[in-house]
């Protein structure tokens, strides 16, 4: 009796580790999936315009653009009211959206290799990456920072490129702006609505 119970018992934990791991999406896998989908669009027979669109779905999708963006305010983010914050990430996904897809479409379709994967913790694993040298430009290193507190939906919360954080250096340029205007939101907001504008 005793050995059908711990049979049982260990089926039930087995199927119960199988369903949680059947929803969960290792960040590799998710790395490599995101840079499948960007590479399909540019190398996609479509106008600038319509592979800026793509790009941005995939990057609403697979990017924690609200995360970033309150980064990306720093200490500053602590001063702002509600209807503050409420304006500033509206701006940022807009800021970062265009910026983000009309760098990446002027690229023709890129080829990236997923190499490993590093757990820092619960919340983030770090992901590995090569983009494929070609004869216009060098082998690059990027490591992909995935927000994993959701097994089943990984964020991409920084790249660095090369040893670079993109996060830590739009956090500087933003850090910079405010500095300069004795923290004025309001200085910030306008830089970024003359780059959605432009």
């Amino acid at each position: 009796m005793l050995k059908k119970k711990f049979k049982l018992s260990l089926i039930l934990i087995i199927l119960v580790s199988f369903i949680q791991n059947a929803f969960s999406l290792e960040p590799n896998i998710f790395v490599q999936s995101t840079v499948n989908r960007a590479s399909q669009v540019l190398s996609d027979s479509i106008s600038k315009e319509q592979k800026v669109e793509k790009l941005k779905i995939i990057a609403k999708d697979t990017v924690d653009i609200r995360g970033v963006g309150f980064y990306s305010l720093g200490k500053y983010r602590k001063t702002l009211n509600d209807n503050q914050k409420k304006k500033y990430i509206d701006l940022f996904e807009k800021y970062f959206l265009k910026s983000f897809s009309s760098r990446l479409s002027e690229y023709s379709n890129p080829k990236i290799n997923v190499n490993s994967q590093e757990k820092i913790n619960e919340n983030y694993t770090i992901v590995s990456s090569t983009l494929v040298a070609t004869k216009k430009r060098p082998e690059v290193k990027i490591d992909w920072r995935v927000y994993t507190k959701n097994p089943e939906k990984p964020l991409i919360r920084d790249l660095i490129i090369e040893g670079l954080s993109l996060a830590r250096t739009q956090k500087e340029e933003f850090a910079s702006i405010l500095n300069s205007n004795d923290g004025n939101i309001n200085a910030l907001f306008a830089s970024l609505e003359k780059f959605i504008n432009n």
